[in-house]
């Protein structure tokens, strides 16, 4: 049974934490073709900062053992990734979606070179607004900027 459960910051033991950069490398290396080897090992330190830290962070559960999750910090969904058993099965569109009931979501950031994400986010009625050449952590990583309209 899919559940979505909101940890709070206080709550996110280390192990549900490896859990969930778990999920994370796995949609990384099915979503995100071009990057390397070293970029995925370079960004795992970043996605567990972000994991502990992130203001909200819904974890989606298949019968309580998680398979994704989405972060949302000030309006923005900074992060979301389901474990790729778990593409195209309507979770990411629930998550977006309790988003924008619960927390008046408007902005998400988009890897270029991920074009099948931003089609979703599309589809979710975030329109690109601007274009960065890099990622936030001034990585070589093409960004659109998406706002919902």
């Amino acid at each position: 049974m899919i559940n979505i459960a909101a940890i709070e910051k206080d709550s996110r033991p280390p192990e549900l934490i490896g859990r969930l950069l778990n999920i994370w490398e796995a949609s990384v290396r099915a979503s995100h073709h071009f990057l390397t080897e070293t970029d995925i090992i370079r960004l795992t330190s970043q996605a567990e900062v972000a994991l502990r830290h992130i203001e909200t962070l819904w974890v989606v559960e298949d019968d309580q053992y998680p398979v994704g999750f989405m972060g949302v910090q000030e309006r923005k969904i900074e992060m979301l990734f389901l474990h790729p058993d778990y593409f195209r099965k309507g979770l990411g569109k629930m998550l977006v979606e309790r988003g924008f009931r619960e927390l008046d979501v408007a902005y998400v950031d988009v890897n270029e070179q991920n074009p099948d994400a931003a089609k979703f986010y599309e589809r979710m009625g975030f329109r690109t607004f601007k274009r960065n050449e890099c990622d936030s952590e001034g990585n070589p990583f093409p960004i659109l900027e998406m706002k919902r309209f």
